[in-house]
């Protein structure tokens, strides 16, 4: 019942930055968490930074202090600004949504590289 859009990915210098954006769509009611998720070649898929009710954020330790997760609500959109990249980033990016606290939906991802 949500589509989500993800875009902004691309290839980076270290120490570049990237912005993110998931813009979802359908049903959009009660939209509790939003979330961007990672997963690099041959890795488990991990949760890069989360912000829910109350614009409460949280992020992956190896990623704070660097990207910054924020929505506008009125545009249905989940952003996710990333600075100082690493090598290590370099992953497909997944756009996360739960609706009614209970129903989860992915976007189909977005890569990331970072490279010299």
């Amino acid at each position: 019942q949500v589509r989500l859009v993800e875009s902004g990915g691309g290839l980076v210098q270290p120490g570049g930055s990237l912005r993110l954006s998931c813009v979802a769509s359908g049903t959009l009611l009660n939209i509790n968490r939003m979330a961007w998720y990672r997963q690099a070649p041959g890795k488990q898929r991990d949760l890069v930074a989360d912000i829910t009710t109350g614009d409460f954020t949280n992020y992956a330790d190896s990623v704070k202090g660097r990207f910054t997760i924020s929505r506008d609500n009125a545009k249905n959109t989940v952003y996710l600004q990333m600075n100082s990249l690493k090598p290590e980033d370099t992953a497909v990016y997944f756009c996360y949504v739960q609706r009614a606290w209970i129903r989860d939906y992915w976007g189909q991802g977005t890569q990331v590289t970072v490279s010299s």
